[in-house]
Order: structure tokens, then sequence, then C-alpha cells
């Protein structure tokens, strides 16, 4: 059973409106913090701790640099907001930073692609579709809402991009028999729910719920991935919803398809977001027009399917053929 300390500190969060995929991390890396320290309290502990911390991240787990980050922004919030302590108290001066280089993305080839689709199914088949199709990062495609797919426009609205971010991304038209099909699952349920007293509409972000208290019972608000029961969520006084499909669900459903399709790459969901990038680039697309479908604040994150592209097994000629 959780300590009253990490029962007020998830309270904390979710009172300032903190996604519940943040709530865990932050929760996550408090706790690694605390242990490392041999359970002292976190609040008879300051500069000299985290760092000791962030430098056993960097040096004995070696871990990224931007997960040693995201550790530090658990600690900057649980000091600055949940303590209360002044910004200047938490002066870390110069420390070990993570060096650990960045990989060259898994790129698959269409073939692979091709026959990946061929041993997903169902609701599995249409994400991966649109991961691949559109360019979406996985909780990106399992977070779609009915009213975020413009058939009309060939288009998909992302509210619920990395770090809050929107954006108009494509939409393929060999996606739009799959997702019809989706849809009338999704009002399937829909209509399900309705009958049930004790459901709660779908799950909003605060505001919006506060702004539209009707939209969690509309149609358009539902999920386009809906879980197949619904669920109590705790974070919302325990009301009754339907979720969308969890994210570690899909990951299984491919990592069954990358086995079975005997593709020896260490392919992941990502991969996906990768190859329709590449791909983009290799069919002539500009690297700005591809920043925008995938959502990059910075070009320079784009650039790295360029490295891609100029180190495929064409892009050198070997000197072993003028032998």
């Amino acid at each position: 059973m959780a300590s009253k300390f990490v029962n007020d500190l998830r309270q904390h969060i979710r009172a300032r409106n903190y996604s519940k995929r943040t709530e865990q991390t932050y929760v996550y890396w408090v706790l690694d913090y605390i242990r490392f320290h041999n359970l002292k309290h976190p609040e008879l502990m300051g500069q000299k701790e985290i760092v000791a911390f962030l430098e056993h991240l960097a040096i004995n787990r070696q871990v990224s640099p931007s997960t040693q980050k995201t550790a530090l922004n658990a600690l900057i919030y649980l000091y600055k907001q949940f303590f209360g302590r002044d910004a200047s108290l938490l002066q870390l001066g110069s420390f070990k930073q993570a060096t650990k280089p960045k990989k060259l993305p898994v790129v698959l080839t269409q073939k692979e692609i091709q026959l990946l689709f061929s041993h997903l199914k169902g609701e599995y088949r249409s994400c991966a579709k649109l991961m691949y199709g559109s360019g979406l990062r996985l909780m990106e495609a399992c977070r779609l809402r009915v009213k975020d797919i413009d058939f009309n426009r060939l288009s998909i609205f992302i509210y619920q991009g990395k770090g809050n971010k929107q954006r108009i991304t494509t939409l393929s038209e060999y996606c739009v028999d799959d997702l019809k099909k989706q849809i009338e699952l999704a009002r399937y349920f829909w209509e399900e729910d309705k009958t049930f007293s004790e459901w709660n509409g779908c799950y909003l972000p605060h505001a919006l719920a506060k702004k539209y208290p009707n939209a969690p019972f509309e149609f358009g608000w539902q999920y386009l991935f809906p879980a197949k029961e619904r669920s109590i969520d705790k974070r919302e006084n325990n009301a009754v919803r339907r979720h969308h499909i969890h994210d570690r669900s899909m990951q299984r459903a491919f990592k069954r398809a990358v086995n079975l399709s005997q593709i020896n790459k260490p392919a992941s969901c990502h991969s996906l977001r990768h190859s329709f990038a590449t791909h983009l680039l290799e069919r002539g697309a500009d690297i700005r027009t591809v920043q925008e479908q995938l959502g990059h604040s910075d070009v320079r994150t784009t650039e790295i399917y360029t490295h891609v592209l100029n180190r495929g097994g064409r892009a050198v000629i070997s000197p072993l053929g003028d032998l």
C-alpha cells in the first residue's frame, strides 16, 4: 500500500491536470530517488543528493540523456512544486551528463510492413496502418477520437500529441474502409454504454469536461479504438468509463507479428512512424513537409531520417567490385 507521502504527491499532480502517464513517470522516479538514498525522506535531502542520483543514472545505469532529463524533471517538480522550495535552491551546477549515443531509427521496407499487416487483425491492424500511413506515435493513435477523423479532407487531427502539441496530418485513402468499420464498432460499444446507468461517459481533460459537460456522452468524443470492457477510473472518483485500447496490448500484438514475419530487425510500433518519414523522403517529399507531418518542433529532429537515407546499402559503392 502506498505511503501518505506518495498518495499526497499523486493528488498534487492530479490537481494540476497532468496526464496519467506523467503522474506514473514522476512517481516512479521519485521513488527510485528515495530508494537510491536508502529510503531517506526527500524533504531532508537537496542539491547534493539530486546530483548524486543523476550521476548514478549516467555512470552506473548508463541511461540515455532523455531518461536522465525525465528523472531531473520529476525531482524538480517534487522540490519546486510539491515542497515549494525556491528555484535558487535547486541550482545543481555541473554534473555528469548522460552521453549515450543516439541510435539510428529502425526503418522497415514496404515489403516487411506489408508482411506485418498480414499478421495483424482487427483494431490492431487498423491502428498499425494509421501509424505507418499517417506517421502517428503509438499513443496518438490509441487516443484518437471519432471526431478526429475527417474523411472529406483525408485528414487526422492530433489534439494530444507529444508535449500536448496539436497538428493535422494526412489520412491515407487506403485506411478509409478500415476506419469506417472501426467507427461502427465504436458506435456499437457507445450504444451499449448508454444503456448502462452507471456509465460516466468517456474521459476528457478537466478543462474540456468543465466547458462541455455533455461531450463525454456524445459519440464524436468516444475513442476510435475503444477497450472491450468498461473500467473504473480511480483518478476521477471511481468513474465508470470505457478507455481506449491499451498501448501495451498493441505492442504485444505488433511483437507477435514481427516474430511471425521473421523480421530480424529490433522493430517496434515506433518503427512504423520512422518508416513513414523515411519513405516520404525517398519519394521526394521535402524535409519541412515531413517535419510538419511528424509534429517536430525543430527540423534537426527530422534530419535524422536523412542520415538513414545517406547510410543505406546503395549509398556507397564497395571497392570489392573493382577487383
